[in-house]
Order: structure tokens, then sequence, then C-alpha cells
């Protein structure tokens, strides 16, 4: 129960500042509309529906990325990381609580995605819709580690990218997997089998990631 306490006070926190200061989540939402219309007027008429649904997953994930890297500027800008690093806390609860304040910010920004992708291009299936909520898992998991360990780097917006994009692949191939696929039902099997391995380690490898 104190563990549980500690993940929502962490993620109570960092809604609240995003409501307050409203940078991460208008950015998100205006990148994926913007890059959807760019999509839009990029992609031939006579485009097949398979290259409309890999322009989608294409802007789920840079958009994703987006919310990641500025995940970790409150505690960078105002040295507040190593105050939550020497609190007594599990140093999990932060990984969890960052994973699940991008998950809420992701998902806001997709419930307009989606909808704008229908009307741009195809309906979105039931299949897809699975995929997308199963790939934000992933995306959280992997990612908030990966925010952690840039956002005391140097070059901290080029090296956040080239770390989440080859463990994103997966990702990308389950979630198109499961949009176009006729039996989509392995390709969701996949996307929650790599949510639970990578979701398991980077639990329990957050604690050296911070302290390091």
């Amino acid at each position: 129960m104190s563990y549980a306490r500690d993940v929502a006070a962490l993620a109570r926190k960092d809604l609240l500042l995003e409501l307050r200061a409203r940078e991460t989540l208008p950015a998100m939402l205006l990148f994926v509309l913007a890059t959807l219309v760019a999509f839009r007027f990029a992609l031939p008429s006579d485009a097949s529906e398979r290259a409309s649904i890999g322009l989608l997953w294409v802007a789920i994930l840079f958009t994703a990325l987006l919310g990641l890297g500025r995940a970790f500027v409150a505690e960078r800008e105002q040295g507040l990381l190593d105050g939550l690093v020497l609190a007594p806390v599990d140093r999990s609860a932060i990984w969890l609580a960052k994973g699940i304040a991008t998950l809420a910010f992701l998902l806001v920004a997709e419930a307009v995605a989606l909808p704008a992708f229908a009307l741009f291009f195809e309906p979105v299936g039931w299949s897809t819709v699975a995929g997308v909520v199963l790939a934000d898992l992933g995306i959280c998991a992997v990612g908030t580690l990966l925010a952690a360990m840039s956002a005391a780097g140097r070059a901290r917006e080029l090296l956040l990218p080239l770390l989440f994009l080859p463990l994103a692949l997966p990702i990308v191939i389950g979630g198109v997997g499961a949009s176009v696929a006729d039996g989509s039902g392995r390709y969701l099997g996949f996307l929650a089998l790599y949510d639970a391995i990578f979701a398991l380690l980077a639990w329990a490898s957050f604690e050296y990631v911070v302290t390091e």
C-alpha cells in the first residue's frame, strides 16, 4: 500500500504540473494533428490502406517520443531528480509514476489522433485500437527508462531517439500487424509479451540507472 501511495503521489505531481504549465500535452496534440495533415497531402490518392496505417504508427511513435523527451524536463531544469532519488521511496516508483503520467498524455493525444486518422484516411478497427493501447504500454515502459538515462546527458535531445527507436521497432511491427493482418491475435499477443518483458526489465533496472 505504501508503494501504491508513493506512485500515486508522484504521478499526481506530474499531472498537476502539466495542468498548470500546459506544455507537453498541447505540443503532442498539435504535433500529431500536423503530422496527419502533412501525411494526408503527401500520400497519393491511390495509396493502399496498409500505407496509411503505416503512417499512423509513425505519427504515434514520434508523438510518444515528443512526450518522452519532456518527461524529466521539470526535474532536470530545477535540479529535482537528485531529490527524488534521495527520497525515502522505492526508486522504481519514480519510473512507474512517470510512465503513468506519460501514458495519460499519450492516450489523450491518441483520442484526438485516431478520429482524425479516420477522417483523413480509413476507419479505425478495434484491432487497431487494441494494438495502440498495448503499444502505448510498451512505449511508456521502455521510453521512461531511456528518458531517465538521457536526462543526465549533454546531447539528451539526440540521445533519446537514438536509444528509443531501435527498441521501438518490435512495437511498430506488432502494431502494424495487428492493424492490417487477418489474424490480429498473434500480433496483439506479441505486443503483450513485449510489454511484460520490457516493463519487468525497466522496473528492475531503473534504480541502477538513476543512481549512476
